[in-house]
């Protein structure tokens, strides 16, 4: 079974410069499928100072203007004045994009290609993990990161704390009793970027009482965790303006956190035809469907494709010594119950939306939201 005597999570906000290219890159991917569903996605953006270059492959019978879809996503996440170090109305943007490769279309295309069903879009590995540390099933360090982090821009955008600006992160470590449940925190990091001339008193004291004691419980801060808050002692200077963004760059925030397996593939920015997204998708469904039907309290479900073939080339199931029944079982019943083909995932969870601009920040699992398809527990 598996046994962590501790273990630590980052997050970040949606104002990192990392999230901000995936919220452009996704916002992008939004824009295609709303007027074309069959639209192929592959977008990267990559931001500095005062710029933004959005790079990739679109094919598309919509229009897109990057520049629009670009401020507009960066308006939303709150950098609205220079003195954040980035302005949504005035960088440049500078797009580069151009069709996708029709060697990889064929493949993924029904009726092209050396097979007659949709094929994956490229070849890799993809994990899903579920667990019974917390509601949504997710491992507690990161499912309280994330908390922190939304928490840190709530506050911001509710003008509860009005020197916030939309830069900033957390990492949570945790300890865990013998029986492998949460026990309490031992380190809290947050890093908040703010309004020149505040205090570092005053931002301790707002971040402790408006974010900290808002969102953990209190059997978690008992004893009191150590706490690094704006450890340098400040942190004015960020967004892209303190360090460059880029789309695809913190996909373990994006995940489970470092807990669980991650295949290497970036989800922002990709249609659902691209497996390295839909597939870790549908990987997370199965595995918390295992727990949440009591057949283990721990599962990694882990799949495998070819590029251009459609069924799936490895399938595993590993609960860690947890299973109520044999794991050869439980994959039978997986087997069973789940189409993973490229062209079955994306009808099942009806992945051809525009929904994506929502999962670019703060993890694309464990979140209770009506377009997260594949947070369903009503499969097993």
């Amino acid at each position: 079974m598996l046994f962590r005597k501790s273990f630590t999570s980052e997050s970040v906000t949606e104002g990192h410069p990392d999230k901000m290219a995936d919220r452009i890159s996704d916002a992008v991917l939004d824009e295609a499928l709303s007027q074309d569903k069959n639209s192929r996605v592959a977008c990267e953006t990559l931001l500095t100072t005062d710029l933004a270059v959005i790079a990739g492959e679109i094919t598309t019978t919509g229009y897109i203007d990057m520049e629009k879809v670009a401020r507009n996503a960066v308006k939303d996440i709150g950098y609205t004045s220079s003195e954040m170090g980035f302005n949504w109305q005035n960088f440049s943007v500078q797009p580069h994009i151009h069709s996708q490769s029709t060697d990889i279309s064929q493949g993924v295309t029904q009726g092209e290609g050396l097979h007659s069903q949709q094929g994956a879009g490229d070849q890799g590995m993809m994990f899903g993990f579920a667990c019974s540390e917390t509601p949504t099933l997710m491992p507690a360090p990161i499912y309280y990161a994330h908390k922190l982090t939304e928490q840190l821009s709530h506050v911001r955008k509710q003008g509860v704390v009005d020197y916030f600006y939309p830069d900033g992160k957390s990492q949570v470590s945790l300890s865990y009793d013998e029986n492998n449940n949460p026990s309490n925190i031992d380190a809290i990091v947050i890093a908040q970027q703010h309004a020149d001339g505040v205090e570092h008193d005053k931002i301790q004291e707002d971040i402790i009482e408006h974010v900290i004691k808002k969102v953990i419980p209190s059997n978690l801060l008992d004893p009191m965790p150590t706490l690094h808050i704006n450890a340098t002692g400040r942190f004015v200077t960020g967004g892209p303006h303190g360090d460059c963004g880029l789309t695809g760059r913190k996909i373990i925030v994006d995940t489970y956190g470092g807990y669980a397996r991650h295949g290497g593939g970036a989800f922002s920015g990709k249609d659902p035809s691209k497996v390295d997204r839909s597939a870790a998708y549908a990987a997370r469904c199965v595995a918390k469907n295992v727990v949440s039907a009591g057949l283990a309290s721990r599962c990694e479900f882990s799949l495998a494709y070819s590029i251009g073939v459609d069924k799936p080339v490895s399938l595993d199931v590993n609960t860690f010594g947890t299973n109520t029944e044999s794991e050869d079982s439980i994959l039978g019943k997986i087997n069973s119950e789940f189409d993973l083909t490229p062209s079955g995932i994306i009808d099942n969870f009806d992945l051809k939306r525009p929904i994506y601009s929502n999962t670019s920040a703060y993890g694309h699992f464990g979140r209770e939201h009506p377009d997260f398809t594949w947070e369903k527990v009503d499969l097993l």
